[in-house]
């Protein structure tokens, strides 16, 4: 992904689209990522999800890759129970 900063982003408007064009361009701001410069496409594609309710659904990538199927070590350093919702 690329980044770049305000002041570079100000200066070359151009090269910010050029690059955005192939992938998401993070624009920072005091060294921090503060903006994200991308196709209309893949912004509508973002935004067009008919309401997820689950952070699995809003994360899940285009490719049709399932993130239920990652599995998680549960942390038994504290020697309690999990409880599950």
């Amino acid at each position: 992904m690329v980044t770049m900063s305000a002041r570079e982003f100000n200066q070359s408007v151009a090269a910010a689209q050029r690059s955005a064009a192939d992938e998401p361009v993070i624009v920072t701001r005091r060294g921090e990522p503060a903006f994200v410069l991308m196709r209309i496409e893949d912004y509508r594609r973002l935004t067009s999800r008919a309401n997820p309710t689950r952070l699995s659904e809003r994360l899940a990538p285009a490719d049709g890759h399932d993130l239920d199927d990652i599995e998680f070590p549960r942390d038994t350093s504290t020697g309690r129970d999990v409880v599950e919702f």
